[in-house]
């Protein structure tokens, strides 16, 4: 194909050296039927010029001056047939079925498909299938028809990824995001997993956030969200989200199978929010420091200034919508539930975790309400356990207090038992200083801290410790926790009561009985 300064030179050689197009031929090595072709054209394209009315001369001018194009229209395809297209445009039908059902993981790639015709006998190359494909996708593409909102009448809600430094481990998040429509105002949370719970709670937290609840939510084909796919376009929602849906009294909508510009304002969201929050910060030393890390940067985005809103941010425009918004019930009860049998270890499993129950629950069915970040366990109505969540995989969470019957009965289990590796801090070191050999009466003094509480027990033995008794042991504890309380002093009398004196006389006595009676044992033995 000639280029323009070959065009260039064949029209000045003709017209302004009289050169033949023979001449002009044997010097540029160019065919004479292509010479005569463009010499042609000028001429006519010159002569309609001089005879074009003003506004046509444009036109004319640029059809004179343009670049030689080289008209493939015509060329017949070889390979390219019309059976072998039909054969492509079959397997895109059949990516759209599988993108509709659930299944677009599975589609066939290009080379899939060029690999299948070549199966099939079909003499072609893996360019020439590309080429076609792309070719069938552009004559498919549709035009965009962009959508005015009402305010407080649509929302959009999507997932993300995004990958944090969490106490110096690589963590991945799963990152909910909500966008008005209207006000283009953000909001987002980050989550473990994109499970029932958290899908309910990042729900919850928006409503909560902007004070409302929009008419409707717009969602993708999320598993949370979608219970299956009856056909290519109808999707059945999930019990959980007819349950929110009901509550929060919203209607919901689900876009398109691989139709992200039917949400339109959420999928930028969820990679704007990305980019914006955790480009400069992504290490924080918890999980709730980069929660909070995130809500701080979101009330400075959305007070940002849009240039698609006069200037306005998207918190102002916000302050518009609240008016109609509907009403906001109570916050949502945002747990998963679940019926776990309680195993041979006293626990429950969740999630592939473990979570103990009072021991003599073994082999008993109990209810589960699982939070984003607690565990709560019923038995018959009773909460018989409340664990904080573990996130990583078989993880176990034991609560030395259920055990106290089992190890009543094996205090030897005691010393390596998982259940003392977890106690608090404060029971343990109490364990290591006073009863190390003596784990029967540590087993005692667990169950009197369930009735009493810590700080009462840690009183106690100071208050043992006070008295100079050679030994702290559980019934000594005991006697302090359930002595008499006495009324307080008058606020205007400094001195101490009589009966006040009375009492630590005879609390004094009888710690002088017990060093008496340890001594005379000792002798004894």
């Amino acid at each position: 194909m000639i280029k323009l300064i070959d065009k260039q030179k064949i029209i000045i050689m003709h017209t302004n050296e009289g050169k033949t197009q023979r001449q002009i031929s044997r010097e540029l090595n160019i065919d004479r039927k292509t010479i005569r072709r463009y010499l042609r054209e000028y001429d006519k394209k010159k002569k309609e010029l001089f005879d074009a009315k003003p506004e046509e001369n444009t036109i004319l001018i640029s059809d004179i001056v343009s670049k030689p194009i080289y008209n493939s229209s015509l060329r017949k395809k070889i390979k390219l047939t019309d059976q072998i297209i039909s054969k492509i445009k079959f397997y895109l039908d059949e990516n759209s079925t599988k993108r509709a059902t659930g299944r677009s993981k599975q589609q066939k790639a290009k080379i899939d498909i060029w690999q299948a015709l070549i199966d099939d006998s079909c003499n072609i190359g893996y360019t020439t299938v590309c080429n076609a494909i792309r070719d069938i996708q552009r004559e498919e593409k549709e035009a965009y028809i962009r959508a005015e909102y009402a305010p407080g009448k649509v929302a959009e809600f999507d997932w993300g990824q995004v990958k944090l430094i969490i106490a110096g481990k690589l963590t991945v998040f799963e990152m909910s995001a909500f966008t008005a429509a209207k006000s283009n105002y953000r909001f987002a949370d980050i989550y473990y997993s994109q499970k029932t719970e958290s899908f309910l709670d990042a729900h919850a937290n928006f409503f909560e956030d902007v004070g409302g609840v929009y008419s409707q939510i717009v969602y993708d084909n999320t598993k949370v969200a979608v219970a299956k796919f009856v056909g290519k376009s109808e999707k059945k929602p999930t019990d959980e989200l007819l349950k929110l849906s009901i509550y929060y009294n919203f209607n919901f909508r689900f876009c398109n199978a691989g139709c992200p510009n039917e949400k339109g304002h959420v999928e930028k969201s969820v990679e704007y929010i990305r980019r914006k929050v955790f480009c400069h910060r992504d290490e924080f030393s918890s999980y709730e420091q980069a929660r909070a890390y995130l809500r701080q940067e979101l009330v400075k985005l959305n007070k940002m200034p849009q240039s698609l809103a006069n200037g306005r941010s998207a918190a102002d425009m916000l302050d518009d919508e609240r008016p109609h918004l509907l009403v906001k019930p109570p916050r949502y009860d945002t747990a998963r539930i679940s019926e776990p049998r309680v195993n041979k270890y006293s626990c429950v499993a969740i999630d592939t975790c473990y979570y103990s129950v009072p021991d003599d629950l073994v082999g008993q069915f109990v209810l589960a309400k699982i939070y984003t970040d607690k565990v709560f366990l019923y038995h018959r109505q009773v909460l018989v356990a409340d664990h904080k969540r573990l996130h990583e995989r078989f993880k176990w969470q034991i609560d030395i207090s259920h055990f106290t019957k089992t190890l009543a009965k094996k205090p030897g289990a005691l010393a390596s038992s998982v259940a003392l590796a977890q106690a608090p801090q404060r029971l343990l070191l109490i364990y290591n200083k006073y009863y190390i050999g003596a784990e029967k009466s540590f087993i005692e003094l667990v169950e009197l801290v369930k009735k009493v509480s810590i700080d009462k027990v840690e009183a106690a033995i100071e208050e043992l410790e006070k008295l100079n008794l050679k030994e702290v042991t559980t019934d000594k504890i005991v006697t302090i926790c359930q002595r008499q309380v006495f009324p307080a002093k008058d606020k205007m009398i400094d001195k101490e009561s009589q009966i006040e004196k009375t009492s630590r006389e005879i609390l004094n006595l009888y710690a002088k009985l017990l060093n008496e009676n340890e001594l005379i044992l000792t002798e004894v033995r």
